[in-house]
């Protein structure tokens, strides 16, 4: 009568050690779950208290602001309320940047559609996107940066009100290299304080912010100097027609 042959031990091996590889990868790629999910939490409260604190608190700076202090060696900047600057200035940046400024939550809707009809990874910005990407963010263009921007952007706005998004607008955006900040520009550009600036001065001053290493409010172009023109007027007009009265006293 013959015997089956033993079974082999190495099979055995084999058959017991096949079920622990699923079962070690699903507990990695739980702990990536999990710390993933706890990463987003940490930063989520981070960006939450930030925006909070910046509701009273004057940045004392930006990412913007240290990358060219240390390319350019120093910068200029001096932070002053906006109950120190000319109305004439917050409102020709209203005008030039942001015409619905005080009827939007944040984000303009119906430009946002336009840019993205264009396929334009920029445009379409609100003054309170702008704000966001200069107080907490970093620059340069990217979708990562723009969807960060398009969450926190209404978070900030409901916190903040209309005139204190105005203020940090204007203490931190760069208005000629190496120049930051409305007092700062007045003086460099005009040798007057941000209080002091007339209609044509504010104008000038508000049209150069898209691009303030490329535009010259002191010796402007002749476009440049159509463009301010339209500014004052549409100025004057958003005071007529009421959307500067959630800045203005």
């Amino acid at each position: 009568m013959e015997l089956d042959p033993p079974p082999q031990e190495t099979g055995s091996v084999e058959a017991l050690a096949t079920p622990q590889e699923p079962s070690k990868l699903r507990h990695i790629l739980a702990l990536i779950r999990r710390w993933s999910f706890r990463s987003i939490l940490i930063i989520t409260i981070i960006m939450a208290f930030w925006g909070l604190m910046y509701r009273w608190v004057n940045p004392p700076t930006t990412l913007y602001i240290i990358q060219e202090s240390q390319r350019l060696g120093e910068v200029k900047q001096e932070w002053v309320d906006i109950e120190n600057v000319s109305p004439v200035m917050v409102r020709a940046l209203v005008a030039a940047e942001d015409a619905n400024f005080c009827y939007h939550w944040g984000i303009d809707s119906a430009a946002v559609r336009k840019a993205l009809k264009q396929g334009a990874i920029r445009g379409g910005s609100t003054i309170s996107q702008q704000v966001v990407k200069n107080a907490f963010l970093w620059p340069g263009r990217s979708w990562l940066r723009k969807a960060i921007e398009a969450l926190m952007t209404p978070y900030v706005d409901l916190l903040w009100n209309k005139r204190r998004m105005l203020e940090v607008y204007l203490n931190i955006a760069e208005f000629d290299t190496g120049i930051f900040g409305i007092q700062a520009a007045a003086q460099h550009h005009f040798g007057v304080n941000a209080k002091d600036l007339n209609r044509v001065q504010a104008a000038r001053l508000a049209v150069v912010l898209p691009d303030p290493k490329g535009r010259s409010a002191i010796a402007p172009s002749k476009s440049l100097r159509k463009r301010a023109s339209s500014v004052i007027a549409g100025s004057d007009m958003i005071r007529r027609d009421g959307r500067s009265k959630c800045f203005e006293d």
